[in-house]
């Protein structure tokens, strides 16, 4: 028999391993980097609050929305792949100024692409599901509230890691990321049509 804390533990792994808080920084310092702090912390806050609502929605009626409209998690990682890949090559293009994306996309930037589908994409819609069916609803929730407030932290500091790249840096470092977010995409459609063909 597994203990009340054994339980939680085992939940949260597998859980914060699918949000993957930590590898989700540098996306969240390529998207963000020229706005100002207050514009930060509203993404950050509609991010958390974004990536929580779904997590939750699926863990208490995921299932049977599924059910209902007939979409299965494949469909989601197409999607969503897709979606990114798009964002990705926008932000890459030379004649696409990232001024002018940001423009477009401070508002729910939070919402989409960083709060789903990087915190919570197909991985944690999934993970979450398998959750509740291992240790039930109660643990699950408290597993993924913990989680969330683990990104609350790490995006708020990720301020500092900016400073600390320089401008130059931070810029070069941006680059890579837009390719790294591109390949996600890129990933996240081979997965959902790998699915789609088992």
């Amino acid at each position: 028999m597994l203990t009340g804390v054994e339980s939680y533990l085992l939940a949260f792994i597998p859980i914060f391993v699918a949000v993957d808080a930590i590898g989700n920084i540098p996306i969240f310092l390529s998207l963000t980097e020229g706005i100002n702090k207050k514009q930060r912390h509203k993404v950050i806050t509609d991010t958390v609050t974004t990536a929580t609502l779904v997590a939750l929605l699926f863990i208490f009626i995921g299932k049977l929305i599924l059910r209902f409209i007939g979409i299965t998690i494949a469909d989601f990682q197409v999607a969503g792949g897709l979606l990114l890949f798009i964002i990705s090559m926008r932000l890459l293009l030379p004649w696409t100024p990232k001024g002018l994306m940001v423009e477009h996309h401070d508002k729910d930037l939070g919402v989409f692409p960083l709060g789903t589908p990087l915190i919570t994409g197909p991985a944690v819609l999934t993970t979450t599901l398998m959750m509740v069916d291992s240790y039930g609803i109660q643990v699950t929730f408290v597993s993924l509230i913990l989680n969330m407030c683990f990104v609350w932290f790490t995006l708020a500091k990720a301020e500092h890691i900016i400073k600390f790249l320089g401008p130059g840096g931070s810029r070069a470092f941006s680059k890579i990321m837009y390719i790294l977010l591109a390949s996600i995409g890129v990933m996240m459609a081979r997965k959902g049509l790998m699915g789609m063909l088992q």
